[in-house]
């Protein structure tokens, strides 16, 4: 009898140490990301990709608009989206939630970003300091205002506002391109000294490269507070409860602008997003910490170890 009570003993104590190890089913092994082709998404999205290999799981990116990625999650064909820009997103974003087939985690990657209008300093020292002098300058600027890829929420923001006759910005045109396209564009401008008003944000390193100032007014057209934002993540409705150990990694990202812009950085001088972030990550092991408790690898074994061996 004493023998039957510990074979038992021990076969329970196996199958709770198995179930224990089973930290996400074999099912959530392959984690897809969406990532919009901004720096700043990029580089966030790599340094969960670089976290999550090292726990033993496996990274599919696939890189769209914000509309495509949405579809896509509402789909079930992606998983997570780390670029939930708020507000300018909302219009894009909020429906996809009010069906109920995202959700957005509750505490943002990023509580420091902004995003609004921005001028050249030579600009903004002649006198184009607010949205209400853009207008004012119309000449000087070609009527143009330079904006990011299509569909976006910064460009539909600013398509409004030329629709409305917004800040008398009826007879001005949207030049709508890519992140890195538009930045091109910004520094050829500066090089020649010619006027020119962008969209800009951080964290980015053009907040470094150029010197540029945001411009004050804007009414909240990009939210309150001059274009204060967050930026928070974003995943299928049911996510979190199929693959908990993930969506804690997930909700467990928490950056500064600047911590970000260190990142990207050297990806915008061509070092591998994988790379830069691996770089940064190692040397500073106190985020590892943070962004790993309570986190554990594939199989459930110590994630912070796994993912530092992994470094």
């Amino acid at each position: 009898m004493n023998r039957f009570i510990r074979n038992a003993s021990a076969a329970l104590a196996l199958t709770l140490s198995s179930a224990a190890l089973a930290a996400d089913p074999v099912a959530c092994k392959t984690v897809r990301l969406g990532v919009v082709n901004w720096t700043d998404v990029i580089a966030t999205s790599a340094m969960a990709e670089v976290m999550l290999e090292g726990l033993g799981y496996q990274t599919e990116e696939t890189t769209a608009s914000q509309q495509i990625i949405m579809s896509a999650m509402a789909d079930d064909n992606l998983d997570v989206f780390l670029g939930y820009w708020q507000p300018t997103m909302i219009p894009v974003v909020k429906p996809f939630i009010d069906k109920g087939q995202v959700k957005v985690m509750e505490s943002p990657i990023l509580p420091d970003a902004q995003s609004t209008f921005a001028v050249p300093d030579y600009v903004y020292e002649a006198g184009l300091k607010t949205f209400a002098d853009i207008a004012k300058y119309r000449d000087k600027l070609d009527g143009k205002i330079y904006g990011i890829e299509p569909g976006s929420g910064a460009n539909r923001g600013t398509a409004e506002m030329i629709k409305n006759n917004r800040f008398g910005l009826k007879d001005f045109q949207l030049v709508e391109s890519s992140e890195a396209g538009m930045l091109t564009a910004v520094k050829r401008a500066e090089k020649r000294k010619d006027w020119i008003v962008f969209f800009g944000w951080k964290p980015h390193p053009m907040n470094l490269q150029i010197k540029m100032h945001y411009l004050t007014g804007s009414e909240d057209v990009f939210g309150p507070n001059e274009g204060l934002a967050t930026v928070s993540a974003v995943t299928t409705a049911n996510y979190p409860e199929k693959c908990p150990n993930v969506a804690k990694l997930v909700g467990n990202l928490h950056f500064t602008s600047a911590e970000v812009g260190a990142v990207m950085a050297p990806i915008l001088d061509r070092t591998s997003p994988q790379e830069a972030a691996k770089a940064w990550l190692k040397q500073h092991p106190g985020k590892l910490e943070t962004v790993l408790d309570g986190v554990t690898t594939l199989d459930g074994k110590n994630g912070l170890h796994a993912v530092k061996a992994s470094l």
